[in-house]
């Protein structure tokens, strides 16, 4: 048995990923252990999946936050190294594995100056910062897209893909002739105000077809003025068939049932897109560190196999404009749908995780 620490964490997109590794590594019968940072989503998410977490305190460095924030953080490389190195002698790893996000940068750097084995992967089409660096000093660089290689140094790179839950397959969805256009429309946990806010404005506007069915994930910020919204154009026997939710659980069944999804270009929300299938409309967040989101959409565009609105550009008349395209055009659907399943990978938890263990297959 194996002692394996997984470092990294701040997103979902970086979190629930590395939980599929997790998993793939403890059917297998190793320990598992989780280096995150003080107040990460890891906080949250990896102790409801009963792994041992272990935490370092660091900040953000990367340009989508302001210059007091990183100059913190730089202030704190001498105390977060010094977690680090503790926390490897007391683990005494085999192996690292590194998911992007604030803690994987000075605990894979110090494993690998103690000569761990030490791996890192990298979910979008722009590595991160973390990524960018390390890349220098681990032993292997694992891939989602193969784009993301021109910024990383290591010596053995492999293309991996990213892993999904068992449950997101390709859905054969129902024909669109004789019924109505379906959309979802979601954002994270969080959800998308800007999103929100023009999908919104749509549905109360003279420009609403009447052959649409949505359904809108709001996130918990807006859940409250949006379904109030929806409520009171119920009330006038309007926009029936517009639902919104706070969260859903269900997503596979939420992605079948869409002939459209309407949605940010993160990572995991990407290989979803992919794993099933779907026809997307990306509104990448400008925000995201490093611009990746952009970037993970682009990659999709140019192939043919997604749509891509920027933010700046989103408004009820450019998405209106995209919905009626793909609602006139089938063909385009059906087309969107088939090449995003080029960019889906299979077996992706236990391929990183034979690179991990020094297994590759």
């Amino acid at each position: 048995m194996s002692r394996v620490v997984i470092a990294g964490g701040g997103t979902g997109g970086h979190i629930y990923p590395g939980l599929a590794v997790a998993r793939v590594l403890q059917k297998q019968g190793h320990d598992v252990q989780w280096v995150g940072a003080v107040g990460g989503l890891e906080e949250k998410i990896v102790v409801r999946e009963n792994l041992p977490l272990h935490l370092i305190r660091i900040g953000k460095l990367h340009h989508s936050v302001g210059l007091w924030v990183r100059l913190k953080t730089l202030f704190g490389f001498p105390i977060a190294f010094f977690q680090a190195l503790r926390l490897v002698w007391s683990l005494k790893p085999d192996a690292v594995l590194g998911i992007g996000g604030f803690a994987s940068g000075p605990f894979l750097f110090v494993a690998s100056l103690l000569g761990c084995r030490t791996v890192i992967w990298e979910p979008n089409a722009h590595a991160g910062l973390a990524n960018r660096v390390l890349s220098r000093w681990v032993d292997v660089c694992l891939l989602v897209f193969d784009e993301a290689a021109s910024g990383l140094k290591g010596r053995k790179t492999y293309r991996v893909g990213l892993p999904v839950r068992t449950s997101m397959l390709p859905a054969t969805r129902e024909p669109l002739g004789g019924r109505n256009f379906r959309i979802l429309v979601f954002g994270g946990s969080q959800g998308a105000r800007a999103i929100n806010k023009v999908v919104s404005q749509w549905v109360q506007s003279d420009l609403w077809p009447d052959d649409v069915e949505l359904l809108h994930q709001t996130g918990s910020l807006d859940f409250k003025e949006v379904q109030k919204t929806y409520e009171a154009l119920h009330s006038t026997g309007q926009r029936l068939k517009v639902q919104c939710a706070e969260y859903l659980h269900d997503m596979d069944a939420r992605y079948a049932w869409a002939d459209v999804v309407l949605c940010r270009a993160g990572a995991s929300t990407v290989a979803e897109i992919a794993a099933c299938g779907k026809a997307a409309i990306f509104i990448p967040l400008p925000t995201a560190a490093d611009d990746h989101q952009m970037k993970n959409a682009s990659v999709l565009e140019r192939a043919g196999a997604s749509i891509v609105i920027e933010q700046k550009s989103f408004s009820v008349e450019t998405l209106l404009k995209e919905i009626q395209r793909l609602k006139s055009q089938p063909e385009l659907v059906v087309q969107l749908e088939s090449s995003v399943r080029h960019f889906a990978t299979s077996g992706s938890a236990e391929t990183i995780a034979s690179h991990v263990l020094e297994t590759p297959v």
